[in-house]
């Protein structure tokens, strides 16, 4: 009952805050920082191994003979 509740009061905040019309009034500022010091990580990385290799296979395909009968009626395209 109280997600229900909790649901049923944000639903109509979430489609005003929608309708919101914002127009920024003024430019943000960064603030000034200096920075001195410190020191960045290091990694030891060891990558895997792959072996990659290539060989020639024969693969019989069987013979499929496919018919289709004519389509009667107007093209989907409007077409002639």
């Amino acid at each position: 009952m109280k997600r229900f509740l909790v649901t049923a009061l944000l639903a109509p905040l979430a489609i005003g805050l929608a309708a919101c019309d914002v127009d920024q009034t003024k430019e943000a500022e960064l603030p000034e920082v200096e920075v001195k010091g410190g020191q960045m990580p290091e990694y030891d990385v060891q990558p895997a191994e792959v072996d990659v290799t290539t060989k020639k296979t024969t693969i019989e395909v069987p013979d499929v003979n496919i018919t289709q009968p004519d389509a009667k009626g107007t093209p989907a395209t409007g077409s002639e």
